[in-house]
């Protein structure tokens, strides 16, 4: 008998094994913002799947493209060079470590501060070569995403029927909003022919713990959600589009009403994954807990009140797949 043996190359990073092959998910929602009902859509969406897909979106696709090129020349770049911006602390570069507590995946990344005017020491060296132009991309990308992010969140108070219909956009165009960017690059595994129907990981299943995330990616086809039974499937690309995720502070705001999405991320053989994310966050010290105008009349918050800053330094201790939102579940509790 002949046991094939995996890559060396590949010794140290987690693989999955497909039962059967995950097909392209045909039904992920669409919601046009232009559309007199997209509120409604919206909400049926963070429903039902926890994402959705926006077009019409107003977010030049000159500023996609800009930045992704200037991604891409930093990611080329000699290893040594790439190096001088890292290791993440948890801005700056990284490479195949994801966070502090063992996760690791087929990844090289850039986390920024998403406010411009906080640029950390490791961020101004991923700048240096080309600062005007690759500073000025982030900028303005960041700045038409943010702008759009916050008037989708508007439409989704007004779809849940709150009167304040910035009480969730106020949090990310505060000044002292917590929310980040995050550029992924995940080259090509050709090691990956070798392994028999096994797939590398390049980011592990997760939520995101912020209020909502926002993700743009070129055409390479290796995201993957699990819907509510369980099952995953993967989620065909859309360059010119954004996808937008629940996250789990949107879930606690919601009563459970809206679901935080688990996701992945596989390497591919051939074809390199570059995404944006902006993750936008509430300030440190902002109170996270169901928001009054969701809860029906005599209806309980099922979360413990907590701080964005406690919330957050929780998830990050935590591995990647953790069910974070658990430690702060009223039932976990009363179970104890």
């Amino acid at each position: 008998m002949v046991v094939q043996s995996q890559p060396a190359a590949l010794d140290h990073f987690p693989l999955i094994k497909a039962c059967k092959p995950i097909s392209m998910f045909s039904r992920i929602p669409v919601v046009d913002l232009s559309d007199p009902d997209a509120k409604s859509l919206i909400i049926k969406a963070c429903e039902e799947y926890g994402l959705f897909k926006v077009v019409n979106h107003g977010v030049p696709l000159e500023f996609m493209t800009t930045l992704e090129a200037q991604a891409l020349k930093f990611f080329n770049l000699p290893q040594s060079e790439k190096d001088r911006a890292g290791p993440a602390d948890p801005f700056g570069y990284g490479s195949k470590r994801i966070g502090p507590n063992g996760d690791v995946g087929w990844i090289e990344y850039i986390l920024l501060n998403a406010n411009p005017e906080i640029i950390s020491h490791k961020s101004l060296s991923i700048f240096k070569n080309n600062p005007e132009i690759f500073r000025s991309s982030v900028e303005d990308y960041l700045s038409a995403v943010k702008r759009m992010t916050c008037e989708v969140l508007e439409m989704m108070a007004d779809g849940l029927g709150i009167d304040q219909r910035n009480a969730l956009s106020k949090l990310l165009r505060n000044e002292k909003s917590d929310s980040c960017f995050r550029l992924n690059y995940y080259p090509p595994c050709p090691d990956l022919q070798t392994l028999s129907g096994r797939n590398v990981i390049g980011f592990g299943e997760h939520t995101d713990p912020q209020i909502i995330s926002v993700l743009r990616s070129n055409n390479t086809a290796s995201l993957q959600i699990s819907l509510k039974d369980g099952t995953w499937v993967s989620v065909p690309p859309d360059q010119t589009s954004f996808f937008f995720n629940v996250g789990d502070c949107l879930q606690v705001m919601t009563n459970g009403r809206f679901k935080s999405v688990k996701h992945r991320v596989l390497a591919d053989t051939e074809r390199s994954r570059i995404s944006m994310i902006y993750f936008g966050g509430p300030p440190l010290s902002e109170k996270i807990t169901p928001l009054a105008a969701v809860m029906a009349e005599g209806e309980e918050s099922l979360y413990k009140e907590f701080m964005w800053s406690e919330y957050r330094s929780s998830a990050y201790k935590s591995r990647l797949a953790d069910n974070r939102l658990r430690l702060f579940e009223k039932s976990f509790w009363q179970c104890q």
